[in-house]
C-alpha cells in the first residue's frame, strides 16, 4: 500500500494497516531484527509464544504504517513508549520521537495485529470477530450505558457490542474522551482476516487510508 498524495494544504493522511501475524511476519520489508532492544528486552518476558508474535507483529507493523507515511525506510523509523502516569520511557503510549506531529497506535489480539499513524493522536483497536466482551457489568461501566442497553436489545448482541468495544479501545488509545464531537472515528469488519477494527482520529485530518494486509512493496 502507497499512501495517496495530501490534498493541497493539507499533511500526509492517517495510514492504518490491519493482518494476521502471520501475515506480517512474512512481510519481505519486516524482521523481528528491527525492533530496538529494549522492545527485545521486553519480549523476553512473555512466556506464550503466539502472543509474543503478536506482539511482534504489531511493533512491525507500526513501523510499515510510519515508513508509508514518512518516506522512510521501516528500518529507519524508531518509536518509543512513554507512561503518561509515572512519566517513564520503555511502556504506556508509543510515539515517534522524530516526528512528534504524528500520532501513532497499534493493537494485537489473538493472531491479529493492527497499526495507524498520521496527523495528530490518533488509536487503533483490533478484535477477532468471535470475541465476546464482557461481563456486562465491565461493559455498564466502560461504555455508555444506553448504547450497551441498545446493542443488548438487537437481534444479535454480541457483535454489536463487540463494535462498541473496539470504538471505545480506539478513542482510549488516542486520548479521546467519549462523546466529543471533534472525532474521526471508523470502525469496520474485515471478513478475511474474522477482525472487527475500529480508528479513532481528529476529525480536521485528512481522511485516513485503510488496508487491510501490508503490501509488499512495488517490484517485490
Amino acid at each position: 500500500m502507497t499512501p495517496l498524495p495530501p490534498a493541497p494544504g493539507q499533511g500526509p493522511a492517517t495510514v492504518a494497516l490491519v493482518a494476521t501475524t502471520a501475515e506480517v511476519l512474512a512481510h519481505p520489508e519486516l524482521d523481528e531484527r528491527l525492533l530496538a532492544p529494549w522492545e527485545r528486552r521486553r519480549l523476553a518476558g512473555i512466556r506464550v509464544p503466539g502472543r509474543r508474535d503478536d506482539v511482534v507483529a504489531a511493533r512491525l507493523l507500526l513501523r510499515l504504517c510510519a515508513s508509508r507515511v514518512t518516506g522512510l525506510p521501516p528500518d529507519a523509523v524508531e518509536p518509543a513508549q512513554r507512561c503518561p502516569g509515572c512519566g517513564r520511557d520503555g511502556h504506556g503510549r508509543p510515539y515517534l520521537p522524530d516526528h512528534p506531529e504524528l500520532g501513532v497506535s497499534y493493537s494485537h489480539a489473538d493472531g491479529l495485529a493492527a497499526a495507524a499513524v498520521g496527523p495528530g493522536p490518533v488509536g487503533i483497536d483490533v478484535e477477532p470477530l468471535t470475541r465476546r466482551p464482557g461481563p456486562l457489568a465491565v461493559l455498564r461501566r466502560v461504555l455508555p450505558e444506553d448504547e450497551v442497553d441498545a446493542a443488548r436489545a438487537g437481534p444479535d448482541p454480541g457483535p454489536a457490542l463487540l463494535r462498541l468495544w473496539v470504538r471505545r479501545e480506539a478513542l482510549f488509545k488516542a486520548g479521546f474522551e467519549a462523546g466529543r464531537d471533534d472525532v474521526r472515528l471508523t470502525a469496520w469488519t474485515d471478513h478475511r482476516r474474522a477482525a472487527v477494527v475500529a480508528l479513532a482520529g481528529a476529525d480536521g485530518a485528512p481522511a485516513p487510508l485503510l488496508s487491510s494486509g501490508p503490501a509488499p512493496p512495488s517490484g517485490r
